[in-house]
């Protein structure tokens, strides 16, 4: 595995958060997505201009339910791991209300960027179908 292989695994990372970017902007229990792969994002026409519409696998979605809900949905996944990290060939995800921020007080999750309902996902280059399945029955779990 290789630096060659790199460019192929961008790809894989990128068109899976698309995909999961595109089913979470559908998905009736989640208030919102932020991930510049979509037209509607306010990102999206720099995307397309300096990364050829690959919006990278990083993005992060509101759950309806709040913080609870964030909660319950990050321990219902099964195949994407809980991680705090990003970046890694397998899918994670953080929910930081309850984990990395789980110190701070409205104000200052506010000032860091992060809301109570906020899940962070990166994305990883299993299949988007394997994917895809397991934050929709972490979703059904979750709210």
């Amino acid at each position: 595995q290789g630096i060659e292989t790199l460019p192929l695994r961008m790809d894989r990372h990128c068109e899976n958060a698309q995909k999961v970017a595109e089913f979470l902007r559908d998905h009736p229990k989640v208030e919102w997505v932020n991930y510049a792969g979509l037209p509607e994002s306010p990102d999206h026409s720099l995307a397309k201009k300096y990364l050829q519409g690959r919006a990278s696998g990083i993005l992060s979605f509101g759950i309806k339910g709040g913080q609870e809900a964030g909660a319950r949905f990050i321990d219902a996944l099964q195949l994407v791991l809980r991680l705090v990290n990003i970046g890694d060939a397998r899918s994670l995800a953080c929910h930081p209300a309850s984990t990395t921020h789980r110190q701070l007080d409205d104000k200052e999750l506010a000032s860091a960027g992060v809301s109570r309902e906020m899940v962070r996902l990166s994305i990883g280059i299993e299949h988007v179908d394997d994917i895809l399945a397991d934050l929709s029955q972490a979703l059904d779990t979750a709210a």
